[in-house]
């Protein structure tokens, strides 16, 4: 089930999917002399603490980026540690690593992984055009951009094939790549579609090869 936040329910495991959730994204840029609102960590944590009260979520798998560096962790405001490691002790919680935060170490509760094949699909950061399993990543952030009634509009979506769905950025502080780019294109194949999930709707637009 997508979810309108930017998440995945997998009802017959009760499991939570999200991808990108780029935690310490601000304090990363702050480091580099960019201050930005040390609110991201919080904000992420909390809209994905309510999402696991709501679906009961019993597991939740992370694809990757789940730290904006590897050394996120260490960065956490005692309130987003605590929101954190409060939720990887209430559930089975998978880590999959990603570019960002390869070789975690302190990952604060939970398991971490290259990535993992549950039930017949394989969970990974980065989608592989080259391999034909069923497939569900994260990585590219897409996001659909429409003109409607004369007004452009953004909507992050999810990307569909028959085999492969990437998932959009869930973290509160992330960008998007349009959904008609290359390379995800190139990432998912032909015939993908964009997935707006809206209420108890979802919207469904042809992308272009």
């Amino acid at each position: 089930m997508a979810l309108p936040q930017g998440a995945l329910f997998w009802p017959s495991r009760e499991a939570l999917l999200v991808a990108d959730l780029h935690l310490e994204k601000a304090s990363w840029f702050a480091r580099l002399g960019q201050m930005l609102p040390p609110y991201d960590s919080i904000a992420t944590l909390s809209d994905l603490a309510a999402l696991v009260a709501s679906t009961g979520a019993r597991e939740v798998w992370c694809l990757g980026d789940s730290f904006h560096d590897k050394y996120g962790c260490d960065r956490l405001p005692a309130q987003a540690r605590d929101l954190l490691t409060g939720l990887t002790g209430a559930t089975r919680w998978t880590w999959i690593a990603g570019n960002h935060d390869p070789g975690l170490t302190d990952h604060c509760g939970g398991a971490v992984v290259e990535e993992a094949e549950v039930d017949g699909l394989i969970l990974r950061h980065e989608a592989d055009p080259d391999d034909p399993r069923p497939e569900l990543s994260g990585h590219f952030h897409p996001k659909l951009r429409i003109t409607h009634r004369g007004r452009q509009v953004s909507r992050r979506c999810f990307v569909a094939t028959a085999t492969k769905l990437i998932l959009p950025a869930f973290g509160a502080l992330t960008g998007g790549l349009d959904a008609h780019h290359p390379e995800i294109v190139r990432a998912v194949g032909a015939g993908a579609q964009a997935l707006v999930p809206v209420q108890d709707r979802l919207l469904r637009f042809p992308i272009a090869a």
